[in-house]
């Protein structure tokens, strides 16, 4: 984003097809000063518009939007599009009430079914009376709209709608003030469009309304109150009001209501709804715990960390919200399409006209059928909503599983990738040492090794030491205070416990060669133990792999593609955690700013994702075409990610690209649909199948009724299709 700009969200109301959305960024980014960029979304009505502080604000964007004839619903969004809802069903239902007695009494003359009687001249004014109400209130929107749309330079689906009812509803009042055109209206017809149309959009309203589920589940998740201990007295307050530092109470079966580290207690939480993870995972004192997750066991005391718009739950709403309301490059296409889409079908209308009437010699009344027919059957709606609702869906259903695309590029990228990078410790490995072989060379026991081993780190902040003293705390053994501490830099500890000299550290003795070898071809780090001046046994600490790491790099290699590890720890140690978990191709012993330049040498042979979860890895993911955090690991290398994942399961690797080849499958369908319907149906209202008399006449001749309920049904299964990702 550059420097001082301010970026802001809007729901935009009134729009009714891709073409609006031209409308709306056009008017922003040409017409209105100090706007930087706007992207408008139709599938969410949202336009997300960064500006110029010093030139430009929020008031003056929103009266350019509603100078373009469309509105903002600045408070109360949901509140708006519901309200929107009732009236247009309301308008529906009204046009039903008058459009079946209409349509009933004019198929019932057509088809001699009601006698001499439905053939008198008053049975015209009749139906003039019934479609009138449709015409001009149940339709009015589409006027409003299309004179909006013109007024602005552009031509939207409303225009399309107004001209193809209007020219069946005022040819038939031509009609009846004129006998000399003939007997036969096309009332019913007029109502028929502007009714079956508007029960499309309303469908197509409820089946966009699925597509942001997901936010809705998530925004759900969130606590209403929170039990907090202030001054020594326990109270419930809203969550709005937890401070950082607050100590809050959470009993079983309890959502933890903002992000906090244990203090006291220890239970399971059940962590599925933010990482996908089903296994509820065990906390005790000092775990980390995040909001809107489930404790499912004990008591837990903790500590608040993060509250309101900084908490985990609330970073990941907005970053959904986020890739959601931005435009996928693939939708440049259609975008470019739309905006030509309606005057290029308003011309092959009129062209359609002069064909049948002057051309093949029908009369006016039959070639303005087969104009009206092109007119209706036309649908930029099912262009505007192929891609969008598809992100949606998809972007949504990866929040459901801990897998976060930063914006809609990132999830049309993934699928394209070639090979993944996968940084060392803490992404393939824990990134928390621990112990894995005590060897014995005296006859002490194994746990006395380890007991005085831990006594003596207990004063040791290395993450050796640390791991050294949390394995003898998992044996349950009773370790005692050191009375004398000293680190000594590059070699170990030196410390005094029960009135012997401890030494732990850097091995020295050269008598173990084979056994020290075989730890270390193991990746392991092994330290020495001494008791008093004697060599008593060896403890060895590795950085351990993940239990899922082989299944998850098995996985990547069977979708094709190439896995390396780049890390900068030796070739040795490096090479032993590929060979654990089947990696061929290890970049080793590389420094923070030379990991960004094994990534571009990398990207000459393909589009690269690289996956890390530290500081030192923020060069590389920024370097990368699509950057893969792990989201146990740093704040800046999430901020740096294009991806991240809550879990930190390296298995969600595969599961993102599985996700991103799907979605973009869909949206190719989706795209697929909405170019094929028009191409296919348009020549078919123009009448290019009158010809083949063996052809069923409702092709050969399709009436703008049947026009009317094919667009409004293109859209709707556009959608229909996007929701499929759902069962993803």
């Amino acid at each position: 984003m550059p420097e001082n700009t301010i970026k802001t969200e809007l729901a935009i109301t009134g729009m009714m097809c891709a073409n609006c959305v031209n409308t709306v960024e056009r008017t922003l980014t040409k017409k209105t000063p100090g706007i930087v960029t706007a992207n408008v979304n139709y599938a969410t009505e949202t336009a997300t518009i960064e500006y110029l502080p010093n030139q430009t604000n929020t008031n003056n964007i929103c009266n350019a939007i509603k100078k373009a004839g469309y509105g903002v619903a600045i408070n109360n969004i949901e509140e708006s599009k519901a309200s929107e809802i009732i009236e247009q069903t309301r308008k529906f239902w009204l046009g039903i009430a008058f459009t079946l007695p209409l349509f009933l009494l004019s198929m019932g003359r057509d088809f001699n079914l009601l006698g001499d009687w439905s053939h008198a001249i008053y049975i015209n004014w009749i139906m003039l009376l019934l479609a009138a109400p449709v015409q001009f209130y149940v339709g009015w929107d589409y006027y409003i709209g299309s004179w909006k749309s013109l007024k602005n330079g552009a031509a939207n689906m409303d225009v399309l709608i107004a001209m193809g009812s209007s020219v069946a509803f005022f040819y038939s009042i031509a009609v009846l003030l004129n006998s000399n055109l003939g007997e036969h209206v096309y009332f019913e017809t007029a109502a028929m469009i502007i009714t079956l149309i508007k029960l499309g959009k309303l469908l197509e309203i409820k089946a966009k309304s699925k597509t942001g589920s997901a936010i809705k589940k998530l925004i759900g998740l969130q606590s209403k109150t929170a039990k907090v201990i202030r001054d020594g007295v326990e109270s419930d307050i809203t969550i709005e009001s937890v401070m950082v530092n607050d100590i809050v109470i959470v009993r079983p079966g309890e959502k933890i209501p903002v992000d906090g580290k244990v203090i006291e207690g220890s239970s399971t939480v059940d962590e599925s709804m933010l990482t996908g993870e089903s296994l509820p995972i065990q906390k005790q004192t000092g775990d980390s715990v995040i909001g809107a997750t489930l404790n499912k066991q004990g008591l837990l005391k903790i500590v608040a960390t993060k509250v309101g718009a900084e908490t985990a739950l609330a970073q990941i709403i907005r970053l959904v919200q986020q890739a959601q309301g931005s435009k996928a490059p693939i939708q440049h296409l259609a975008d470019k399409v739309a905006s030509i889409f309606v005057p290029v079908i308003i011309g092959i209308a009129i062209i359609t006209l002069l064909i049948w009437w002057l051309g093949v010699g029908s009369d006016f009344t039959t070639a303005m059928i087969r104009m009206v027919a092109v007119l209706v059957i036309a649908c930029p709606c099912a262009l505007g909503l192929a891609t969008p609702t598809a992100i949606m869906v998809g972007t949504g259903k990866g929040a459901e599983q801990g897998i976060l695309f930063k914006n809609s590029e990132a999830l049309e990228q993934a699928h394209k990738l070639q090979t993944i990078v996968l940084d060392k410790t803490g992404t393939i490995t824990t990134g928390k040492p621990t112990v894995t072989d005590i060897i014995v060379l005296k006859s002490v026991a194994e746990d006395e090794i380890l007991r005085l081993a831990a006594s003596a780190e207990r004063g040791s902040e290395h993450p050796l030491g640390e791991a050294i003293v949390q394995a003898a705390i998992d044996r349950q053994l009773s370790l005692a205070e050191p009375q004398q501490f000293e680190a000594i830099c590059g070699q170990g500890i030196v410390a005094t416990v029960e009135n012997k000299q401890i030494n732990v550290g850097k091995l020295v003795s050269t008598n173990l060669t084979t056994t020290v070898e075989q730890l270390q071809t193991e990746a392991k780090t092994v330290m020495q133990v001494i008791v008093d001046n004697e060599l008593i046994g060896l403890i060895a600490v590795a950085d351990t792999v993940k239990t899922s790491s082989l299944e998850a790099v098995t996985k990547m290699q069977n979708q094709g593609l190439q896995v390396v590890m780049l890390t900068g720890d030796n070739q040795a140690t490096a090479t032993a955690i590929a060979k654990q978990v089947g990696i061929s191709n290890v970049i080793a012993g590389v420094l923070p700013d030379e990991k960004s330049q094994a990534i571009k040498k990398l990207q000459t042979q393909g589009l690269v994702a690289m996956v890390g979860d530290g500081i030192n890895d923020a060069p590389a993911l920024a370097q990368a075409d699509v950057g893969i955090a792990i989201g146990t690991g740093t704040d800046v290398a999430m901020e740096t990610a294009d991806i991240t994942l809550i879990s930190g399961d390296l298995r969600a690797v595969s599961q993102t690209i599985a996700l991103s080849q799907t979605t973009m499958r869909v949206i190719k369908q989706n795209l697929f649909w909405a170019f094929g319907y028009n191409v296919l149906l348009i020549p078919i209202a123009m009448g290019v199948l009158y010809p083949f008399t063996a052809l069923p006449m409702v092709l050969r001749t399709l009436h703008p009724a049947l026009a009317a309920a094919a667009m409004a049904l293109s859209s709707v299964s556009v959608v229909m299709n996007s929701l499929r990702l759902r069962k993803f």
